[in-house]
């Protein structure tokens, strides 16, 4: 009865003290068959996405703990962005494919109480006062990632290529939505997560990313990525609300 704990049995808060969020355009057939029965692609001019959020998550506790007795650790994320339709209503989110610590205790913990497949990894932050470098590295290279974030100018353009004609269309898809659903198989339901946050101001900054090995992976390998929003937050207070189960329609 594992499945009954991974639904998020109870609230959780943290700070996040930095947050980057990549955000990159497939052609919606790439990315149509990686969703959980329930979901829809979030699509825009034909595009699927697939968001790689990195972030430096600090006091990370259950909501009834004080913020002295949290944990800090990075957490990184790969997600997709997805609707449930759920009767007459529309909820945006994301879908997680994996998800990113350098401590071995919240992948026990994470992956005891969520969906979210938590795995193991290196990281190393370089702050400077013109840019901020992730390092990240993973035990088969599944997950690699190197990332430079120019931080000397203000507001920066959207990437090259970006299939979004604007910066309002793009900050749609630039970062944590609403609702974070998970499939559960043993009664055909979607667990939804509710994130609450006090503020989200993000802003549009120039990257580089020099290496990203799960690109390299099937299917996302069957297309070339398109670079479409690069977001970043910092000083955020975040919580998540209990998971709560949705009944899907008939099999």
């Amino acid at each position: 009865m594992r499945y009954l704990l991974q639904r998020h049995p109870f609230s959780a808060a943290a700070y996040f003290r930095r947050c980057l969020v990549i955000t990159y355009a497939f052609p919606s057939e790439i990315l149509k068959p990686l969703l959980a029965p329930g979901l829809v692609l979030d699509a825009y001019a034909g595009y699927g996405f697939l968001a790689v959020a990195l972030v430096q998550t600090q006091q990370l506790r259950p909501s009834f703990l004080p913020a002295a007795l949290g944990r800090d650790f990075f957490l990184g994320g790969y997600r997709i962005f997805t609707r449930l339709q759920n009767q007459a209503r529309s909820l945006r989110g994301l879908q997680i494919l994996r998800s990113l610590t350098d401590k071995r205790s919240m992948v026990r913990t994470g992956n005891l109480f969520t969906h979210y497949q938590y795995r193991l990894c290196e990281v190393e932050v370089l702050e400077g006062p013109d840019a901020i470098r992730w390092r990240i590295r993973t035990p088969k290279q599944e997950a690699d990632l190197d990332v430079a974030v120019d931080m000397r100018s203000g507001p920066a353009p959207l990437p090259p290529g970006s299939p979004f004609a604007d910066e309002k269309s793009a900050r749609r898809f630039a970062g944590p939505l609403p609702y974070t659903f998970d499939y559960e198989p043993e009664t055909h339901s979607i667990i939804c997560v509710r994130g609450v946050r006090a503020s989200w101001s993000p802003q549009p900054v120039a990257v580089s990313v020099s290496r990203n090995t799960f690109l390299q992976r099937e299917p996302f390998c069957r297309a070339t990525p398109i670079l479409a929003t690069c977001f970043h937050v910092h000083d955020v207070a975040y919580k998540w609300a209990r998971g709560v189960r949705i009944q899907l329609w008939a099999r």
